[in-house]
Parts: structure tokens; sequence; C-alpha cells
């Protein structure tokens, strides 16, 4: 009986070093999570999170200060054109200096239109779970230095046109709107951090027309036919100057394709999980420069293997140090090197794809106890 228990004892111990193990690497090769998740009083010290961003965004800095408006989700109701205080559109909308938004508990929020976000605006759900759905969801249009942060965006529709609050308390009128899940358009300056989303009409992510230095990090993308789409149209060449970072995010399971899709710009994807695809992983079209990097690709054991999808011959992707399981191929293209070029508030080092299960183990929404390590 002695031995019996202590055999439980030693299975348990072990299980338990395991999983601090893995915790302890992730976040040490993690560098945004490492920057802020071992503080156990990162409740009293949110502003924190704005000086961890890596990648084109560089650190959002210009989003905190004594100047920072620090406002509180009360209120899961939503009006498009007459914003209630305590609502999270007040917050993006209404108030017109620089905002930081928690959430007073867990609420799910149904959405009437399309949320549409100031700059300077911090948008910061750890330690509540808030869910996002309804028309359009989140649009972050002509503006700049705007932070997602924890929240889960799902079924996500389709919308007539029509008239919503917008930045600086402004009524603006928009077209038909897709089923989004966060719309970058016309905007620079975005960091989307540690959200999860999935099952939106169209798709999770789109930064189009123009938008530029933008990272995508930490998320956990799921449940999607297609996923993510930077560059506008075929049409749209002012896309040529597009930068965006993906690191750290988790596709899959269940994911088809554009993880991401890309066209005229630059992306530097790497240290991802791809948890399958049943079309392609990722695509380019309009000779984007795609460098993908330390990333890990999982194919189906039967059926898509190939990771690239490419419309034309003058397209450059490339792959580095990445591993590739269950057959999965690159077909990479194009002559000449290409590199980032990252200044020193956008570098960060890239860790061995051997290790990105472990560094993806905490994409997505993350489970913050309020007062301890998150």
């Amino acid at each position: 009986m002695v031995a019996q228990v202590l055999s439980h004892f030693a299975i348990a111990f072990c299980i338990a070093f395991v999983l601090v193990s893995t915790a302890s690497l992730a976040l040490e090769l993690n560098v945004i999570d490492k920057c802020w998740r071992w503080n156990p009083d990162w409740t009293n010290n949110r502003q924190q999170l704005a000086t961890c961003s890596v990648g084109f965004a560089g650190k959002m800095t210009d989003n905190i200060g004594k100047d920072t408006i620090y406002y509180t989700v009360t209120n899961s109701s939503d009006d498009p054109l007459n914003p209630k205080p305590g609502t999270l559109r007040y917050g993006a909308t209404v108030i017109s200096q620089k905002v930081w938004i928690t959430f007073q508990r867990h609420m799910n929020i149904q959405l009437k239109k399309p949320l549409v976000i100031s700059s300077f605006t911090t948008i910061d759900a750890r330690g509540s779970r808030i869910h996002i759905s309804g028309i359009g969801c989140l649009l972050i249009n002509k503006v700049s230095n705007v932070i997602i942060h924890g929240l889960y965006i799902h079924h996500c529709r389709s919308g007539e046109s029509g008239s919503v609050m917008g930045p600086n308390s402004k009524i603006m009128n928009f077209g038909g709107i897709d089923g989004d899940g966060i719309t970058v358009a016309r905007a620079s300056k975005v960091w989307i951090d540690h959200n999860t989303l999935y099952a939106c009409q169209d798709g999770l992510i789109d930064v189009t027309r123009g938008s530029t230095d933008v990272t995508i990090s930490n998320n956990w993308f799921k449940n999607q036919d297609k996923v993510m789409l930077l560059g506008h149209t075929d049409e749209y060449s002012s896309d040529k100057n597009m930068k965006v970072t993906i690191v750290f995010n988790h596709f899959g399971p269940n994911c088809s394709q554009r993880m991401p899709r890309v066209r005229y710009g630059f992306a530097h994807v790497a240290n991802n999980l791809y948890q399958e695809w049943t079309s392609y992983a990722i695509g380019g079209s309009m000779n984007p420069q795609i460098m993908s990097e330390a990333n890990l690709f999982i194919a189906q054991k039967s059926g898509k293997k190939e990771v690239i999808w490419k419309l034309g011959s003058s397209s450059k992707i490339y792959s580095v140090r990445d591993v590739f399981k269950n057959g999965a191929s690159f077909k990479a293209t194009g002559s000449g090197s290409i590199q980032p070029n990252y200044n020193d508030q956008q570098r960060f080092p890239v860790a061995n794809a051997k290790s990105v299960q472990a560094l993806t183990n905490f994409a997505g929404v993350l489970v913050c106890s309020w007062s301890s390590i998150c």
C-alpha cells in the first residue's frame, strides 16, 4: 500500500515537473511573455505589457504614460450610435485620449455593428473571459497605436451598410462589412496578442489597404477556412509597403488556408505551430516577400503536404530553419536573400523550430488569476 502511494506520488511529481519545465521553457524562449508574465503583480502594472511587443509593431510605449485614462467595462450591451458609459464601445470610441480598457467581470459582448477603435487604444482583457461576436467585430481603420490583447473573437458575421459611432465620437458611414474577426485597414502600429479566434463568416484577421507595422503574436487560430489575409486586392498596390510580423501563433486544428495569404508586402513568419491544413498554409500573390523562419509544419497524415501556394513567378518565399513533419514540404521561390531588417525596438531572437510546440503552448487567451503569475 505504501509502495503504491509512493508510486502515485512519484508519477504526480514527474507530471508536475514536466509541466513546470515546459512552462519555464516557453517563457524563457518567448520574449514577449518573458517580459511580463513572471510578474505576480501584473494587475497593478498593466502598462508593462506595452513595453513587451516585438516585430514590426515595435514597442507600444506611445500607448502608456501619466496621461493614459484607465477605463473599466462594466456593461456588456452595445449601442452603435449612442454608446452608454461603461460599455466597450464607449471606451473605444468616445474617449479621445490614450485609453487602457479593462473589464470588471467575464462578459459575452454581441456587437450590433462593427466596433471602430480609436488611436492609442489598448483593449486588455487579462483576468476576465471576454467573448466578442456579432456584426463585423473589430475594425481598426485609419488609426495607429492599437493593442488588442486577451479576447475570444468568434462567430463574426457580415452586415449591410450603415452608420456607427467612430473615433472622437464622430458618426461614420460604412459600406457592407465582411464577417471578419479583426479588420486592420489604413492603420499602423497595431499589436494583436494572445487572442483566441475561430468560426467567423469570412476570415479571422485582415490587414489591408496600406496598413503596416503590424505584429500578430501568441494567438490561437482554429476551426476556420480562410484564416488571415495580408493585402487588399490585386489592384491595391499600396500594400507593397505593408510589413507584418507573425510570431508564436498556433494555427489549427481545422484550419484550411491563408496562414497567411500575402499580397505585395513583406511578412516575417516565425516560430509558429501549424497543426495540419487542408488547402495550404502560406500563400503569396502579387510578388510578396515572405520569410518563413523556424516554424513547425505538421501536415495531415493523408492529404495536402505542400505548405506553399503561390500565384506568379516573382514572389520571394523562403524557408529558413523550418521543421517539417508527416511529409510536409516547402517549395521556396524567388532569388536573392530577404531579411526583415528590424530596428532595435523590433528585433527579437527566433528560437529553434524544435522548441515551437513548447513555445506556443500558451498561445491564445491566457487564464490569468488576479495577484498571481499569469
